[in-house]
């Protein structure tokens, strides 16, 4: 027993070295929070458009034209006599990734269409080679990454390739799979050998960006043809990191960051270094027919809501053929850029507050330490009209709090009552985009992590998401019905509020009651009981004329409590339902 004792306490020692090896490795990652992904290929030349036919199927991504309008490899490979040499320059996506503040490039080196970017030796399906240009692209941005102190990393498409007999393509479910032989063929004569050409010949590489996002063991690839992946990295660059879509868990030995889905942002906060690869508009190439850009404030909220819970944003670009990037990116990356440049101390080398689901409706905080005090970012998108920060969940007091204007700090005026903050804002907000309020704190922050975050004009709304009930049957929004819980049988959810004045508040509840019989139930807190009820509820019209319908949730006012001091409290609701209750929120606020 003392063996196994021994034994297991090896294990747990190795892995918490080998873990803090893996955080130290990925630490420039976590510190510089916002990369640029580029996307740029033969389908750049294309522009999403295919002999007079736009790009078929509905998520109209460039990059995609050859599977998806069926071009053969030769018709598609005439694409790269459309590429203007002469003005293709990757030294100006690097210059213009560093005036947005970026800290790293993601260049696509070979995406699903199989066609290399750099003058690989195995095979002749290559940019250069079709193009007839002796241009080597990537060693081209690995020089100017160095030049300008730009991280590089590659973006390397391993389980699809359209170009290889024996790639991977997902026609492959009808037409019928390669077999595991010739896939592995494919994987031997190409991915490993093309890996270790760009492993190499490019100097450090930062990072390995691969582009499968289903498990492994839903693929045709093996766990060892993986493995052999990590290896030959880890071998060559020891210290480049690789990224979740390998097709391994996240983890120490294999994994160094985690990525989400496309244009998918976080939602809780994760320990583990993460990252969202985004789109700057809907398309990854080049698409002349694009008419989704994002907006200047959408990256902001993509950003900072992301490194608010730990994570990264890498944020795309499609150049045309030509090298040139769009004005709307151009645009939009000068602005974000120079908000960075007033305002990047709340983002670099930040991370978030692990509060448990505490969104607060006026922005995000970040945080880092210095010495021996903590700042807290307050990033303000929506100015509050009664000019109050309200800021809950930390039990910390702060010795300064201070409103930026670039890089001066005039002190604000605030009151702290236990976890709740309320700052005192001038009328005007001193960014167009995102104003930012400094909190200084002497040591380690104490937080309150449970608690309800308060809302802008005050009071409190009580959702499934943020009770501290972790076994709900909560229903997400869909587009017509809220983000809602279903309740049935014997029912208790509590809530931790922390109330900052002492006084009566009113109670509301919101739900949809799918059943012909009236629900009833009660809410407590502090010995205080109300018994509440709820009718039967209809639908309602969503549009008209079009038997468009979906459920209706109703509030109604249920009753009061009374608060003879500001202090912490728990709100618990209980029910016995045999018949289901939509619940939506309760709403607590002090009545006037």
């Amino acid at each position: 027993m003392k063996r196994i004792l021994i034994l297991s306490l090896l294990l747990i020692s190795a892995s918490v070295r080998l873990f803090a090896q893996h955080t130290e490795k990925a630490a420039w990652f976590k510190d510089a929070r916002f990369g640029m992904f580029i996307h740029w290929g033969l389908y750049s030349a294309a522009e999403g458009m295919w002999k007079g036919e736009p790009l078929r199927y509905m998520n109209n991504y460039a990059e995609w034209l050859r599977y998806r309008n069926r071009v053969s490899k030769e018709e598609y490979g005439t694409l790269a006599k459309r590429f203007n040499w002469d003005k293709i320059d990757p030294e100006q996506w690097v210059l213009l990734a560093k005036e947005a503040g970026m800290k790293y490039i993601i260049i696509t080196t070979k995406h699903h269409d199989g066609v290399a970017l750099w003058d690989t030796k195995v095979g002749t399906y290559s940019l250069p080679k079709l193009s007839g240009s002796n241009r080597d692209v990537i060693k081209e941005i690995a020089a100017a990454c160095r030049k300008h102190g730009m991280k590089l990393g590659f973006y390397y498409s391993h389980w699809i390739d359209w170009e290889h007999p024996y790639g991977w393509n997902h026609q492959q479910e009808l037409s019928g799979h390669v077999t595991d032989a010739q896939y592995n063929q494919y994987w031997q004569e190409k991915v490993i050998l093309q890996l270790r050409e760009l492993m190499s010949n490019y100097g450090d590489i930062a990072l390995v960006w691969f582009d499968m996002w289903i498990p492994y063991q839903k693929s045709i690839i093996k766990k060892e043809q993986l493995l052999q992946v990590v290896k030959l990295i880890r071998e060559l660059q020891p210290n480049c990191l690789i990224n979740s879509r390998l097709g391994l868990p996240t983890d120490a030995d294999h994994v160094d960051f985690e990525t989400l889905g496309d244009n998918q942002f976080g939602s809780n906060y994760i320990a583990h270094p993460w990252e969202t690869p985004g789109t700057i508009a809907h398309s990854w190439g080049y698409n002349g027919q694009e008419n989704e850009w994002k907006s200047t404030s959408q990256i902001f909220q993509s950003l900072i809501s992301n490194v608010s819970l730990n994570g990264g944003f890498t944020l795309n670009i499609g150049p045309r053929a030509d090298g040139t990037v769009p004005y709307e990116s151009v645009s939009r990356l000068h602005e974000v850029g120079t908000w960075l440049n007033r305002y990047g101390q709340g983002i670099y080398g930040n991370t978030g507050l692990d509060l448990k689901n505490n969104h607060f409706d006026w922005g995000y905080l970040t945080t880092k330490k210095e010495q021996h005090k903590t700042i807290v970012y307050a990033h303000v998108f929506n100015w509050p009209l009664d000019h109050k920060l309200r800021i809950t969940g930390i039990k910390s007091r702060p010795t300064h709090v201070s409103l930026a204007n670039g890089k001066t700090l005039a002190p604000l005026k605030y009151e702290q009552q236990l976890s709740l903050i309320h700052i005192d804002l001038p009328t005007d907000q001193p960014d167009h985009y995102v104003s930012e309020v400094q909190l200084t704190f002497d040591g380690q922050l104490e937080l309150d992590k449970n608690t309800v975050a308060e809302s802008t004009f005050g009071g409190f709304s009580l959702k499934s998401t943020n009770s501290l009930n972790n076994d709900l049957k909560i229903v997400r929004y869909n587009g017509k019905n809220p983000t809602h819980a279903i309740l049935t049988g014997n029912t208790k959810i509590d809530w931790e509020v922390t109330i900052p004045e002492a006084g009566t508040y009113s109670l509301d509840f919101s739900a949809h009651n799918p059943t012909q019989e009236t629900s009833t139930f009660e809410v407590h807190v502090t010995g205080q009981q109300i018994k509440g009820s709820f009718a039967p509820t209809q639908k309602m019209v969503v549009e008209p004329n079009e038997n468009n319908y979906t459920e209706e949730f109703v509030e109604k006012r249920i009753g009061t409590f009374k608060f003879e001091k500001p202090g912490k409290y728990i709100v618990t609701y209980t029910s016995q339902q045999t018949n289901p209750l939509w619940f939506n929120w309760m709403w607590l606020e002090k009545s006037n």
